[in-house]
């Protein structure tokens, strides 16, 4: 189990920090209207997991207790998506554009249901975990669906906790990537390297 989850754990991290729309809209909340708005908002994201994970767990166990061979045409397609990811991230620009301005101040229940409902809508969040989640099962034989949501329990977990970390520290973090320009191309770098290692270690028995 741990030979599984650790890769999860470490490969989660790095791509829940790399940039992207949710986590710089949770840093443009911060900055703009404070450590509180920015938490609620990471935190309405990162809830939105439960509803892509409910969709894989139940979708794919079905079709593993169906089918072997069905079972790995899902992570074949899994690691062909992560390639394509890979590609995408490779010809995207390093940097990081954002921008606090003009940004209106909501009520905290108006951004969690906000961040809930960015994340459910955006079915690129499904896909992915559709391509990811399957390569990191310990035991496909037993009961997938208690796997699946330990899974995205864990993601959320992490989600939170970077996201939740990147609204509390939004102002120093925005000072940071001004100074340090070069930081976007290391993490653009450091995402294609986990997208291309994922899909190799979905496709090893």
């Amino acid at each position: 189990m741990l030979e599984q989850l650790i890769p999860f754990l470490t490969a989660s991290a790095i791509l829940t920090i790399s940039p992207g729309p949710d986590i710089i809209y949770v840093m443009v909340q911060g900055m703009a209207n404070g450590k509180k708005h920015g938490f609620i908002t990471a935190l309405g994201l990162a809830t939105g997991i439960i509803i892509h994970t409910s969709l894989v767990a139940f979708g794919v166990s079905a079709i593993i207790k169906n089918s072997d061979s069905l079972f790995f045409t899902i992570k074949l397609l899994g690691a062909i998506y992560l390639l394509y990811l890979a590609w995408q991230v490779f010809k995207s620009e390093p940097e990081i554009a954002y921008s606090a301005k003009g940004i209106k101040k909501k009520s905290l229940f108006s951004l969690f249901k906000q961040g809930f409902i960015m994340n459910v809508l955006n079915p690129k969040v499904t896909i992915f975990f559709l391509a990811f989640f399957p390569g990191f099962l310990w035991e496909p034989e037993g009961n997938t669906v208690v796997q699946f949501y330990i899974l995205g329990l864990l993601f959320m977990g992490i989600t939170i906790l970077i996201f939740g970390s990147v609204a509390l520290l939004a102002g120093k973090i925005s000072t940071y990537l001004k100074k340090h320009t070069h930081s976007g191309l290391v993490l653009k770098w450091l995402q294609i390297i986990v997208f291309l290692g994922i899909a190799v270690f979905i496709l090893i028995p």
